[in-house]
């Protein structure tokens, strides 16, 4: 009976560690501007600086004649690749930087919400893979009815490495920080003049997402 006991402790506490290893939830939080207080970061258990020129990226700008087409983001997993388009046009493709600690998650999203600056946090102490990242620029937050919001995937801005092309995040969708920023003024929904942030409504919703592929393993 004791060891019926164990082994059945054993394989509750082995479901719950699978459990929590398959199902990322990235911490975040909204900062509502650059925060020069917090400056020291960490990601996979290393220090890392946070750069100063963060503190004076500019806001986002209103685009002249912006077209009413279709707005749509495909992230390819297999080539690490993100491609927004208006209809059938081709607006931007840039290289990224997708799950390799924590799956980037496939089907389609909206983006509900666009936030200047945000920290964010998770991974593990004891296996390396612990990060607290304040002041991630130009984050994009997406979701759907499978993947809530408070999972805390996103398109964003990236500082603490220069990859692109591998995979390197926990889940999110990581870009160069010149490029995330032409993604976050183009994307929807629309920042009105002098706003920083803004989140989805029915009137002012977010541009859809379609993440489709499986990351490289490298």
């Amino acid at each position: 009976m004791l060891k019926m006991g164990v082994v059945s402790i054993a394989i509750i506490a082995l479901s719950i560690f699978l459990g929590l290893n398959t199902h990322t939830v990235n911490r975040y939080e909204i900062q509502e501007d650059y925060d020069e207080k917090d400056t020291a970061a960490v990601f996979l258990n290393s220090p890392v600086s946070v750069p100063n020129y963060l503190a004076e990226l500019p806001l986002p700008k209103k685009v002249l004649g912006d077209s009413n087409s279709d707005k749509k983001i495909y992230v390819d997993l297999n080539n690490q690749m993100l491609y927004a388009y208006e209809g059938e046009n081709l607006i931007y493709s840039f290289l990224v930087s997708t799950g390799k600690w924590g799956k980037t998650p496939t089907g389609v999203f909206n983006i509900w919400g666009k936030f200047r600056y945000t920290k964010m946090s998770g991974g593990s102490t004891a296996l390396h893979t612990y990060y607290y990242l304040p002041n991630v620029p130009y984050v994009m937050f997406f979701e759907n009815n499978q993947v809530a919001a408070s999972r805390g995937f996103s398109i964003h801005g990236t500082y603490w490495h220069e990859n692109f092309g591998h995979p390197m995040s926990h889940g999110c969708v990581n870009m160069k920080t010149s490029e995330a920023a032409l993604i976050y003024e183009w994307a929807n929904p629309k920042i009105p003049d002098g706003k920083k942030t803004i989140r989805s409504t029915t009137e002012n919703p977010g541009t859809q997402v379609i993440i489709y592929g499986t990351a490289p393993k490298s």
